[in-house]
């Protein structure tokens, strides 16, 4: 992405057509959603096609969230959801849970990796007994780095190498 001399990313400019009925539906959702321009408002579609689409390829590195909303006072489905988070430690990078009322938990899982690995991690959760509702959301794009060393540097630390 080249970046302007204003800080802003450059953007390009194309024209298209649309049917009439199709312009007056962008133009109402445009004002209903309080988009600035009809720009904005295909270029957030746009995106979200793109991304969309990159999840459909498989080996795109995304990031994002898997949303649980659950019944806790489901034998062993808690230990289950935390048991699928430490195996997959790799692409889950942290979990935040709110205790709702009526025995009901919303949990937000933030993942990085694979787009393919990421959606299989949201099917493995939501398809538990218990989970009552289930949605993944990547977007492409990296966490940064949050140690500056890898593993293998790791394990020479450790053992004082």
């Amino acid at each position: 992405m080249r970046i302007g001399r204003n800080g802003r990313p450059q953007v390009s400019r194309i024209s298209i057509s649309l049917p009439r009925e199709l312009l007056a539906d962008l133009d109402g959702m445009v004002g209903k959603r309080g988009f600035d321009s009809r720009s904005q408002a295909v270029n957030d579609m746009v995106h979200r096609g793109l991304m969309e689409h990159k999840h459909q390829l498989g080996d795109e590195i995304m990031v994002g969230t898997v949303t649980l909303f659950y019944d806790n006072s489901i034998t062993g489905l808690q230990k289950a959801l935390a048991d699928l988070q430490f195996r997959y430690i790799d692409e889950v990078i942290s979990s935040l849970h709110v205790h709702l009322m009526h025995n009901q938990t919303m949990e937000v899982i933030l993942v990085q990796g694979p787009a393919r690995v990421l959606q299989a991690i949201a099917d493995e959760m939501t398809s538990r007994r218990g989970v009552i509702s289930g949605k993944v959301h990547l977007v492409a794009a990296l966490i940064p780095q949050l140690h500056p060393f890898n593993r293998d540097q790791k394990a020479n630390k450790r053992s004082g190498k």
